[in-house]
Parts: structure tokens; C-alpha cells; sequence
């Protein structure tokens, strides 16, 4: 059970999150939890009718529920999307921990850095010379901000986060334990006969306002120019995003994937778990990405594409298909080349003409 900082009761709480309330509306709220886990006192939540087996049973004193689910008469809030409000109502009721406002007398701050007063450094922070760090942004224990790099308002940095040289976050960034921001682009130059030439990578990363990385994520620097994160992308754990991506509006990357340079997300694009581009592809707007997907051209926006090499959805699944039927097909190949063999010879031994 997660407990609120402060009870409240559900007719509060449907009046907060604009659902309909059911009943029991003096019934008060003292903690949130799954359907299994939850017990007396708690909110739990029901997406759909596959749910109400799990909602009956279930010791929780409400719930947010689906337009199909039945409560049985125990108190209940109705959501048309009651995974939305649900995770509203969670905020509400456990808003996060948030450290105080200061140093920790461990954290060495540069005389030329500027770090708001409303800021909080936690324990081995290193804020280097020229860096910025705005109002009311957490950074936790041991992140290193390198000199000249802009860290905006009501950030959240956790621990050992590095921001390299240059690097800029806009407003409300957040960034999960391990994120590397502006490390170099892998930048080599091969050479027949000698050791690959280092080409030095001198541009920077720019994180716009609203954007999440997840924990061991990296964003390369750009070799000239900017490797952009757009306004309110998700980036989940372990996604590597080389020199010169750029990442659109609200786009999501799931975990593991991995964009050679230069290649371009269009907004609301979502990229499933581990796929991998190739450099300078362009991945329309709003397009789709399959898990595992091997991307060796372009997507068209709206495009949904599957599989590695990866190719249009449709044709995907029939190729799934066909991959499934190959163990019957070979052996009833192999079934007619004995039956065409018996067949060529002829009771005395001699072979046809065929």
C-alpha cells in the first residue's frame, strides 16, 4: 500500500478527476495498490470487463473503474479511461518526495555557475563553470554537470546523471539514474592500412521542456550542429541515440533501441523495444516500429513496419505465417520427392525416361 500524505474522501476525489461518482462518497482513501494486494482503506483501479473476477474478490474499500465493470454496489468512482485517472488520482494522493531547497556541503559548485536558490544539490554534485541550474530543480547525489550547460526549471536529475559540456535541458526534464547526455558521437574515419582517424565531435545536445529519459539511456553529441530530444518524447532504459538524431515531439522509444547518427523521429512516432536504425533514415510522423525491427530505409509517416530487415506490417505477418507452416511444407516435400522416386523406377529395376 502506497499512503497518501493526507486521507481524502472519494466524493473529493471524484470531484478532482472530473469521473462519476458511484457511491460511497464519504468513504475515505488512505492508500492506493493493486486489485491483489489491496486492503482496507485503499483505492484500486479495474480497466475492463476481463477485470471483474479480480474486482470482486478484491479487499479494496474503492475503485476507478471502466465504463463495462459492475462494483456490485461498493463505492466507485466511473472513468471512460480509468488507467488515466487512476495514475491522476495516484499523484494526488502520493505526490513525490521532494528534497529541500540547497547544498549539500559535499557538492562543489563553481564560482561562475548560477544555481537558483530554489534548487536543490544533493550529496557529490559537481556543477561546473558557466552551468545554470533552474528554479526548484532536484538534482540527486553524485551527477556531474560539466562547464557551460543550461539545466532549466523544475528538473529532476537522479543520481549519477552526467551532462557533458554544452548540453541544454528546457523546463520539467527528467532524467532517471545513469542518463549520459552530450557524450562524443562515435566518430571514426577508417584508413586502409592505419588505425581509424578520430573526428572530433563539437556539437551539443538540446533537451526540450517535458521530456523523460529512462535509467543508462545515452544521447551522443552531435558532431556539428545539435542531436535534438523534442518536446515531451519518452525515452525508456538503455535506448542509445547517436551524434545528430532527432527526436519529434511526443515521440516514445522503448527500451534497448539503438538510432545511428543522423537519424530523424517524426512526432508521436513510437519506436517499440530494441529496434534498430541505421544512420540518416527518416521515421515518419506518427509511425509505428515493431519490437526487435531492423530499420535499413525509411518510414513513411502513419507507416507501421515489422521484422528485420523490416518490411510493411501486413506483409510481416504473413511472412510469420509462412515461417510457421515450413516444418509441414518440408515434409511433405519430402514425402512427393520419395513417392516421384519410387515412381522413376520400374518393378524390374530399370530406371524411366522422365
Amino acid at each position: 500500500m502506497a499512503v497518501p500524505a493526507e486521507p481524502r474522501s472519494l466524493s473529493e476525489l471524484a470531484a478532482e478527476l472530473g469521473g462519476e461518482l458511484l457511491s460511497g462518497g464519504d468513504t475515505l482513501i488512505q492508500g492506493v495498490a493493486s486489485l491483489d494486494d489491496a486492503e482496507s482503506g485503499d483505492l484500486s483501479f479495474a480497466r475492463s470487463p476481463a477485470y471483474q473476477s479480480a474486482l470482486t474478490a478484491s479487499r479494496a474499500s474503492a475503485f476507478i473503474i471502466g465504463p463495462d465493470l459492475d462494483p456490485g454496489g461498493r463505492p466507485a468512482i466511473r472513468a471512460a479511461d480509468p488507467s488515466d485517472t487512476f495514475a491522476r488520482a495516484v499523484a494526488l494522493l502520493v505526490p513525490p518526495e521532494r528534497p529541500a531547497a540547497g547544498r549539500h556541503p559535499s557538492a562543489s559548485v563553481e564560482p561562475s555557475a548560477e544555481v537558483d536558490a530554489t534548487a536543490s544539490l544533493g550529496a557529490g554534485v559537481s556543477v561546473g563553470a558557466g552551468s545554470r541550474v533552474g528554479a526548484r530543480t532536484v538534482v540527486h547525489a553524485n551527477v556531474s554537470i560539466y562547464p557551460g550547460v543550461e539545466v532549466g526549471e523544475d528538473c529532476e536529475l537522479h543520481a549519477g546523471v552526467v551532462l557533458r559540456e554544452g548540453t541544454c535541458l528546457g523546463d520539467r526534464v527528467r532524467l532517471q539514474p545513469g542518463v549520459i547526455l552530450g557524450g562524443d558521437g562515435f566518430g571514426f574515419l577508417p584508413s586502409a592500412g592505419a588505425a581509424a582517424r578520430r573526428v572530433p565531435q563539437v556539437g551539443r545536445v538540446v533537451i526540450e521542456d517535458d521530456v523523460e529519459i529512462g535509467a543508462g539511456s545515452t544521447v551522443d553529441r552531435a558532431a556539428l550542429g545539435e542531436t535534438r530530444i523534442r518536446r515531451g518524447a519518452k525515452i525508456d532504459n538503455l535506448v542509445m541515440i547517436a551524434h545528430n538524431c532527432d527526436i519529434g515531439e511526443d515521440a516514445i522509444i522503448v527500451a534497448q533501441s539503438g538510432l545511428a547518427g543522423g537519424t530523424r523521429v517524426g512526432a508521436r512516432a513510437i519506436l517499440m523495444a530494441r529496434v534498430g536504425a541505421a544512420g540518416q533514415l527518416e521515421i515518419g510522423e506518427g509511425a509505428i516500429v515493431g519490437a526487435r525491427a531492423g530499420l535499413h530505409r525509411d518510414v513513411p509517416a502513419g507507416g507501421q513496419v515489422w521484422g528485420s530487415p523490416a518490411v510493411e506490417r501486413r506483409a510481416w505477418h504473413r511472412e510469420v505465417i509462412a515461417l510457421r507452416r515450413l516444418p509441414e511444407l518440408l515434409k511433405r516435400l519430402q514425402r512427393v520427392e520419395r513417392r516421384l522416386d519410387r515412381e522413376s523406377t520400374d518393378p524390374g529395376g530399370e530406371e524411366r525416361e522422365r
